[in-house]
């Protein structure tokens, strides 16, 4: 994969260009005003013209997702739509490109109580040794998303044939599943389950995303993120199987990985590895250098 041009990394494009306000604040408003801000946000950077390959890039890749995003609301009613939730970089991605198509479709008319709990149904699937900072991360982004939320601490197949009883409605779960993720190599946007796994159609909006797309709209549009990530952490697993990723290690004169409590700083005075923050790296197959699995 090629970097960004003339050498620039991510973070130096973004200061340049990223927008100043935070695209949600902790004062929640109600769902249709944010699907609202939040398509208005997009609009604006659609329609941004840039000669930066990598705006680029990214608008192009966000036309494209969001117009699977409003395929699948027409193939599906609301309450056979949710969406696989776990407070990661991908998946946030997708929930913001889902609540623009959202207003785009005019399906974020509250209820006569004022009300939007089943709008955004997310099925959220636990590790098993989470991390607290993104247990966090999720439920703020129920507050501030205002998601119909449930969650499962069991494997994925198990977890899936669970959801799908509690909620048999769910015809189709859209996934922010990369090309470069495990088994994502041949996928298309619109899936179907294997063989032996509960029966639902996968949307994958965001399959062709890069690593650095990803980023790119996650920056440009100054969208809240899990703060692991400007730990150095690049891809979330659980606390036993994930570490920063050694590819952002400032002082790279040794090999050691720092426990999760201590990823940057100092230990009884002696100086720790540091690393940089997750949107500097470029390299998609560097993405899963920190994951044990």
């Amino acid at each position: 994969m090629t970097g960004p041009p003339n050498g620039q990394l991510p973070s130096e494009i973004d200061a340049l260009n990223r927008d100043p306000d935070p695209l949600v604040s902790d004062t929640r408003l109600p769902f249709p005003d944010l699907c609202a801000e939040i398509h208005g946000r997009i609009a604006k950077f659609l329609l941004q013209d840039t000669d930066d390959s990598r705006l680029k890039a990214t608008q192009e890749q966000t036309r494209i997702s969001l117009g699977v995003v409003e395929e699948a609301l027409g193939r599906y009613s609301l309450p056979e739509l949710s969406l696989a939730y776990n407070g990661g970089k991908d998946c946030l991605v997708l929930l913001i490109l889902y609540l623009c198509a959202l207003h785009e479709k005019g399906l974020t008319t509250a209820g006569p109580d004022g009300s939007q709990g089943s709008a955004v149904q997310c099925v959220y699937i636990q590790a098993p040794d989470p991390f607290q900072e993104v247990e966090d991360f999720v439920a703020s982004s129920v507050k501030t998303y205002s998601l119909s939320l449930l969650e499962y601490a069991k494997p994925m197949k198990a977890a899936f044939a669970d959801y799908l009883h509690d909620t048999p409605n769910v015809k189709a779960i859209l996934v922010g599943t990369r090309r470069t993720d495990p088994h994502g190599e041949h996928l298309t946007h619109f899936d179907p389950t294997d063989h032996g796994w509960p029966a639902f159609m996968r949307v994958h909006p965001v399959i062709d995303w890069h690593y650095v797309d990803i980023w790119t709209f996650i920056r440009h549009l100054n969208i809240p993120y899990c703060s692991l990530y400007d730990c150095g952490y690049t891809s979330l697993g659980g606390t036993t199987d994930t570490h920063p990723n050694p590819a952002l290690q400032r002082n790279a004169s040794t090999s050691q990985i720092p426990q999760r409590t201590i990823p940057n700083g100092t230990k009884n005075g002696i100086e720790q590895p540091k690393f940089r923050p997750a949107y500097e790296l470029v390299d998609d197959y560097e993405e899963r250098l920190g994951r044990d699995r």
